[in-house]
C-alpha cells in the first residue's frame, strides 16, 4: 500500500475540530497557514499560559486514518479533522516513527516529527468516552497514546488529499516518541 495524505484541515480559531479543505499550505518554521496553532512560539492555550516563549513543537498535528477506522468500529462518529488534526494519513504507522523522522508530503512540504499528541479531556467533550478510546496499554502495561503525532514544518508547500507521503528516518540512534 502506498502511503498517502487522505485529508487536510485547519481552523483559524482555537476550536477543537478543524475544517477539511481541498488543500493547506505549510509554512517553514511556522506551521499551517491560517491555522490558530501556526507560529514560531507555542500557541496551545495551556502551554501559552505556562510560558508563551516556548518554541512551537506542535505546528502540525497528524493522525492516521486507521485510528478513525478503529474508532468508528468502536461506535464513535469521527471524521477527518474532528480530533483537531491538520493532516490525516493512511499507510504510515505514525506512532512507531522515531523523533526526528521527516515526512515528505506532496511535492515540497516536509514535516519533522517532534513527538506524540497527549490526548486531553476535550476529546470527551466532543464524544463521551473518546479520550479512553485513544489510550491503551501495551504488553508491559505502559501507556500508549494513539491520538496522533506532532511536528514542525522544515520545508513549506501545498498539501492535498491524495498526495504521496515519503518517510525519511533520522540518523541512528533513534529516540522513541514522547508527548510534546
Amino acid at each position: 500500500m502506498t502511503s498517502r495524505v487522505t485529508a487536510v484541515s485547519r481552523s483559524a480559531a482555537h476550536t477543537f475540530k478543524k475544517t477539511s479543505l481541498e488543500s493547506i499550505r505549510l509554512l517553514a518554521g511556522l506551521g499551517v497557514e491560517g491555522d490558530a496553532h501556526a507560529g514560531v512560539t507555542v500557541k496551545h492555550r495551556s502551554r501559552v499560559a505556562r510560558d508563551p516563549s516556548q518554541p512551537n513543537l506542535r505546528q502540525v498535528h497528524l493522525v492516521h486514518a486507521e485510528l478513525h477506522d478503529e474508532l468508528r468500529e468502536a461506535g464513535f462518529a469521527v471524521r477527518e479533522g474532528d480530533m483537531g488534526e491538520n493532516v490525516t494519513t493512511r499507510g504510515v504507522d505514525l506512532l512507531a516513527l522515531p523523533t526526528g523522522t521527516r515526512l515528505h508530503l506532496g511535492e515540497t512540504a516536509v514535516v519533522e516529527v517532534t513527538g506524540l499528541r497527549n490526548p486531553c479531556v476535550q476529546l470527551d467533550g466532543f464524544q463521551d468516552g473518546l479520550m479512553k478510546a485513544v489510550l491503551d496499554r501495551d504488553e508491559e502495561g505502559n501507556l500508549v497514546r494513539k491520538a496522533g503525532i506532532m511536528g514542525v514544518v522544515v520545508a513549506g508547500g501545498e498539501v492535498r488529499p491524495g498526495d504521496p507521503i515519503r518517510v525519511e528516518p533520522p540518523t541512528t540512534p533513534h529516540q522513541a516518541l514522547r508527548p510534546v
